[in-house]
Order: C-alpha cells, then structure tokens, then sequence
C-alpha cells in the first residue's frame, strides 16, 4: 500500500513569506488560489485580458497580471494552463524569470514527463496534482474537507522540494484527505490511459456501441439513450462511493448476474491488447508528440473527430430529452464538477 501524508507530515510555514503564482485561473487554477490564500499564502494570478478568467480572479479579490510579471514576483510558479499551451506560456512569459532557488509546480506532469518543458537545474520541479476539478477542491476546502492529491518531484535544487510540495498540498486542503507520493512519469503515464482506456475514450465509445445496437435492432433511440447513456450516472456514483463491489450490492440480482456472466464477453482478450498498445503509445511519447504536432496543424484531425462525435443520433436525441429533465443542470453532477480535465 501507498504511503499516505496527512496534516501532521505538512509544514505550511514553509509558503509563509514566500509568493505563489498561478498561471491560468480556470477551473483548477480559481480552486488552488482562493484555498492558498485562505491558507494565509501570497498568490499571485497570471492570467490573460480580455478574458472571462480574468474578471472571475478580479471578482475573487485578486490583481489579475500577466504570467511574466506573476513569475517575476513569485518564489513558486504553478502553471495550470491546458498542455499544449504550457509550453509557448513557458517559453515566451516564465523562462526569463526563473532565478535559482524558484519553484516550478505542476498539476499534471505532461510537458515535464516527455521533455517539452526543460527547465534550468538550479530550480525545483514539483507536482501537486488533486484527484479532482477544481469546484471541487475548493467546496471541500470550505467544508473543512480535502480533495486527495497526488505529490512528485522531478528536480530538488534546494533539497527542500518534497516537503514544499507537501505544504502546497496541505495549503490546498489535500493533506486533510491523504496525499500519495508519485512520480512524474507514473502520474502522467497513468492519467492519460485512465482518459483514453477508460474514463473518456472508452466509456464514450462503448455508450455509442450500445445505443447503436439497439438502434439498429429496431428498439426506439430514446429508450436505448435511457439504457445505454442516462442510467450510466446511477451506477457512476455507486461505483464512486462504494467501488465495483459495493455497486453489484445496489443494483439488482439480475443486472449483477449478467455484469459477472456477460462483462467479459463485451471487454475481451482483444480488448486487453489494444489497451496495452495504447499504453505503449503513451510510454513512448508516441502519443504525446501526436497531441503537441495536432496542435500546430490547426487541429485538423481534432475538429473532424469532434464534428464527427457531436453528430451522432445519440447526441441529437440527448439534447432533446435533456430538455424534459431541467432537474440535471441544478443537480450536484452537473456544470461546476464536470471539467475535470481542463487545467
């Protein structure tokens, strides 16, 4: 089992008199600030105007700069822009300012893991990533809670960067639910074949492949979108609060008995491979560089894929019975938990 770190093994003070920049106050970056500051820490925001970021920080009592001038007044620098924007941000707005004995912290290790990013050796490198969308860590963080984090360090210049990571953890609520030490490659190799395998990639697909065979068998679109899409959130949550275990104990005898008897005719040896062909895809950078060269092309690919996706029946016939259902976009899943991605 993973070592766990708690309140007690975080010394805040280590942030006290020292300033923290964010840059990019989206859905994670708006969470950390505001728990920092409440923390009693010195945050300073580095967004971009015009923007709807930049009047959200402004509203949250913060003097929104620009990313060069957040870096050059801070001591640690967060970037929690997406990826394939942290390394222009990076090079053209931070790099000049990274003086020795500074901090570079991420959320997510991408443009560290696969070299895009090279820092220079006289500063520390960490990772301070939570287990979940920024509304969240910052609702737990009022309710006295925590968002679980994972912590790692990739260069220990001052020989102080994993206890600084863990007092960044414990400004931001982590160390209130539990903080597990990692690495930047273990963290960024995992997250993205969690997203491609399993939480998007294949959960999207699978969905599709279900309402289309009902479709296709004749059976109306609304009832195989209930089936297929809708009801998916029912077993979500109880596999959220309780595990795959506790699930098979809320649904019925019937549902749990084809889960055991038909699961694995549905996920395959097949399957198995192609998920380890995507995994191999991720360990060599195949993806990576895929991803990074995607974005210099206008995202060509990217546009029709999702053209492509938004055009399906399952989506058209979605919109239409979402209108008959207002209660899902003032429930506790919708808009603000959602983003989970999206740095």
């Amino acid at each position: 089992m993973a070592k766990m770190y708690y309140d007690q093994d975080a010394d805040l003070n280590l942030l006290k008199g020292k300033k923290v920049a964010i840059i990019g106050y989206g859905i994670q970056g708006r969470g950390q600030a505001l728990n920092l500051k409440d923390s009693g820490v010195d945050v300073v925001i580095g967004q971009r105007q015009p923007s709807p970021s930049f009047d959200q920080a402004v509203k949250d009592g913060f003097q929104p700069v620009t990313a060069a001038e957040a870096a050059e007044q801070a001591d640690y620098i967060q970037i929690l822009t997406q990826d394939h924007i942290q390394l222009e941000v990076y090079e053209n707005e931070i790099k000049q300012h990274l003086s020795e004995g500074k901090g570079l912290i991420f959320s997510h290790g991408f443009n560290i893991h696969f070299g895009y990013i090279k820092a220079p050796e006289n500063v520390d490198i960490f990772l301070v990533a939570p287990k979940g969308p920024g509304a969240l860590v910052r609702s737990q963080y009022m309710e006295g809670k925590g968002v679980p984090c994972l912590i790692a360090v990739q260069q220990d210049f001052t020989g102080n960067a994993k206890q600084l990571a863990l007092a960044h953890a414990k400004g931001i609520g982590g160390t209130r639910a539990g903080v597990i030490e990692t690495t930047f490659k273990e963290e960024t190799e995992t997250d993205l074949f969690g997203e491609q395998a399993v939480l998007c990639g294949g959960t999207s697909e699978l969905i599709r492949a279900g309402f289309e065979t009902l479709v296709d068998a004749g059976y109306q679109p609304e009832i195989a979108y209930f089936e297929c899409l809708h009801e998916l959130k029912l077993i979500t949550d109880a596999i959220f609060v309780s595990g795959i275990k506790g699930m098979h104990r809320r649904v019925s005898d019937t549902a749990e008995y084809g889960d055991y008897s038909r699961g694995r005719r549905i996920i395959t040896e097949e399957t198995r491979k192609e998920m380890k062909n995507i995994l191999s895809e991720i360990q060599s950078g195949k993806f990576a560089e895929e991803w990074m060269n995607e974005n210099k092309t206008d995202r060509s690919n990217y546009n029709k894929m999702r053209d492509r996706d938004d055009s399906h029946l399952i989506e058209k016939v979605g919109d239409e019975l979402r209108k008959m259902m207002p209660w899902i976009q003032s429930s506790s899943g919708s808009q603000s938990a959602l983003s989970v991605g999206k740095r």
